[in-house]
């Protein structure tokens, strides 16, 4: 109860502080964002039902009607990662992550630093096709019971959670902001990237940072032993091999199906469907892994966070609240491009350390968006550059999903995950504004 009144003190400090420069129905509006906010973080009240709130504040308080808020927890975006998940969920109950884990790690060099490298690149390939959330917990066990040195410990833990929230990036069903990126843009009529198109644009980035982060983590252990640990890859059983096939036959759909104009236009087929129909492809007897008692693993108050999500953004749209506060700071909008690339990557890094990173870029699309309508092409790039900077937030337990499930070992401290966290922020805020600036154009 603490924690809720906590929340209305904070909403309504948002409130008073907002009319001084907003109408009353924009202040408004700021301070169930900020009262929904601080929910999310103090966890007062369980995710999903957070997350439900909008559904009733918004109509009730007249910011818009339950038929505007409503359609924002259906939005065909939200298949793709229900399919993506299905598809998670098999993976994780034959085990098949434990083979890539092992088929990695037996890559790289047996060193202290040869391990952070392939936790790291473990964590992110597989994130890129499965969501990050989900990656972490597979994989956090392996971090946690490969040593026992502590120095070590931590260092794996932070490789896992930060591989993780760079490789969720490389896909559109990696982690939720960049869901919400597309169906953002799928809302205002804007062509979004392609899956395979979205792959191509940052692949360069996660590169980068998959060079330069394992390097920061490994720094202060390079000299430590390694020698008891255990490498060893288990065999592939049939049912391994199977879902092998029907992963690399995705791959080859998704593939096929990304145009590359001018010279082949795709496939044509909707993406959202094509993962879909590979996630319900689990159920199918003597083809698939699951049953429906294994949908009990869902995230559905991840799906409702979609819908928060989206419905936050739709309310900052149909108030006029973004258009006025990016009409306040429209001073970004004359700087040179690669400094506002810099600035807008940097003021979401760092604020989504304080909050949910979902939330906040629910929040910060549509403002972005009111200068991205008269940018044209870098207006997008500007968008993109403002999404993927939301994953890299590395400071604090609630800026990511990782980050807080690799706190939950009680392992790390909050100041050690700092400490670190900070030069990685800047190391990713520079990495995504040159390369939005040099290759996304």
């Amino acid at each position: 109860m603490k924690g809720i009144l906590i929340s209305l003190l904070i909403g309504l400090g948002f409130f008073t502080i907002s009319l001084l420069g907003f109408s009353v129905n924009h202040a408004l509006l700021i301070a169930i964002v900020a009262f929904l906010v601080t929910l999310w973080t103090n966890g007062a009240l369980p995710l999903g039902v957070v997350s439900l709130l909008p559904l009733i504040l918004f109509p009730a308080l007249g910011i818009i009607d339950i038929n505007t808020v409503a359609p924002n927890y259906s939005k065909t975006i939200i298949f793709l990662f229900i399919g993506g998940f299905m598809m998670s969920i098999a993976v994780e109950k034959i085990g098949l992550h434990k083979y890539f884990s092992a088929k990695l790690l037996s890559l790289f060099p047996k060193t202290s630093t040869g391990i952070i490298y392939a936790l790291a690149i473990t964590a992110a390939l597989l994130s890129a096709l499965l969501s990050n959330t989900t990656i972490t917990l597979m994989l956090m066990p392996i971090g946690l019971f490969l040593t026992e040195n502590l120095k070590l410990k931590i260092r794996f833990l932070l490789a896992i959670a930060y591989g993780a929230s760079i490789g969720g990036i490389i896909t559109p069903i990696g982690t939720p902001p960049n869901l919400l990126l597309l169906g953002f843009l799928e809302e205002q009529g804007v062509n979004a990237p392609s899956f395979g198109e979205w792959m191509v644009m940052v692949s360069p980035v996660a590169f980068l940072m998959l060079l330069f982060i394992p390097y920061l983590l490994a720094l202060n252990v390079k000299n430590e032993s390694v020698k008891e640990i255990d490498t060893a890859i288990p065999a592939l059983n049939n049912a391994h091999k199977r879902l092998l096939w029907i992963l690399g036959s995705l791959a080859v759909v998704l593939l096929l199906n990304t145009p590359l104009k001018p010279y082949y236009g795709g496939l044509g087929l909707d993406e959202k469907l094509i993962l879909l129909g590979y996630g319900l492809l689990m159920f199918m007897p003597k083809i698939g892994f699951i049953e429906w008692d294994d949908t009990r693993k869902l995230p559905y108050e991840i799906i409702f966070l979609f819908g928060a999500g989206f419905s936050i953004a739709s309310a900052f749209s149909h108030t006029g609240l973004a258009a006025d506060i990016a009409h306040k700071i429209s001073f970004i909008s004359t700087m040179p491009l690669f400094w506002m690339f810099i600035l807008v990557a940097l003021f979401v890094s760092f604020s989504t350390e304080v909050t949910s990173n979902t939330a906040l870029t629910s929040i910060a699309l549509p403002i972005f968006y009111e200068f991205a309508k008269d940018m044209g092409n870098d207006g997008i790039v500007m968008m993109m550059v403002a999404t993927i900077a939301a994953s890299y937030a590395f400071m604090l337990p609630i800026a990511t999903p990782p980050n807080a499930i690799i706190m939950s070992s009680r392992v790390i401290k909050v100041g050690t995950m700092a400490k670190v966290g900070v030069v990685a922020n800047f190391i990713g805020v520079f990495v995504v504004a040159v390369v939005g600036y040099l290759l996304w154009r």
